[in-house]
């Protein structure tokens, strides 16, 4: 199995198992995480915020590998650019875990009844760590921006119709699911960042497993 496939299937499988933690972290069947703040968290029990916890945390750590598939797809075009996708793509990962993993602690908050001590620790809370998240939406427009150009750039070893399935744009898409058939967007809206990273790693595995004799001839170094 040459790296182009493993770094593939590692991304996908981050993406899957993130995925899954964040669901269990985050999901509420009134959709509240629509509005803002943490009380969609309410109600949430230990149990299940230990598993989100654990299985989002860990599985984040393998996000970087699939930002050095992307690289490798993209290299063709730009090596500059695309090492720097990766760069900043894994740094915004990084940000993520620490992110991912500050969730069972206000989940727990929020279980606590209300109280002016409880207000100040979730609004230190926000500062300190929806800051982050702010981040990691940075470092993946970043990502997609890079992506976008050298695909239609051409050169990659993606076809140019792949530049429409970037990061950002489904993370986008998962919105306007949301907005438009709200019964399935509010399992899809919690965890869009995994979904779309999902869709880009599957398809890209695709690519490379349709591609991947010719791949081998173009960068001779990936066995």
């Amino acid at each position: 199995m040459n790296v182009y496939v493993l770094t593939g299937i590692l991304g996908l499988f981050a993406s899957i198992v993130v995925g899954a933690g964040e669901y269990l972290l985050h999901y509420d069947p009134l959709a509240r995480f629509a509005e803002g703040g943490f009380d969609f968290m309410k109600g949430i029990g230990a149990e299940r915020t230990n598993l989100g916890h654990f299985l989002g945390v860990f599985g984040a750590l393998l996000y970087p590998i699939g930002c050095y598939h992307l690289y490798l797809m993209l290299k063709p075009a730009s090596k500059k650019w695309a090492f720097s996708a990766f760069i900043v793509g894994s740094m915004g990962f990084m940000v993520g875990v620490v992110w991912i993993g500050s969730r069972a602690s206000i989940s727990a908050l929020m279980q606590l009844p209300a109280s002016p001590e409880i207000d100040a620790l979730v609004a230190l809370y926000d500062l300190r760590y929806e800051t982050l998240l702010q981040v990691i939406r940075l470092t993946t427009l970043f990502l997609s921006v890079v992506f976008i150009v050298l695909i239609l750039k051409g050169n990659t070893h993606y076809p140019k119709w792949m530049a429409m399935f970037n990061p950002i744009l489904l993370i986008i898409m998962s919105f306007l699911v949301y907005l438009a058939v709200p019964q399935i967007g509010k399992h899809v809206m919690p965890i869009a960042l995994n979904v779309a990273f999902f869709i880009v790693f599957a398809l890209s595995l695709l690519v490379t497993l349709k591609n991947k004799s010719t791949i081998a001839l173009v960068d001779g170094d990936t066995q």
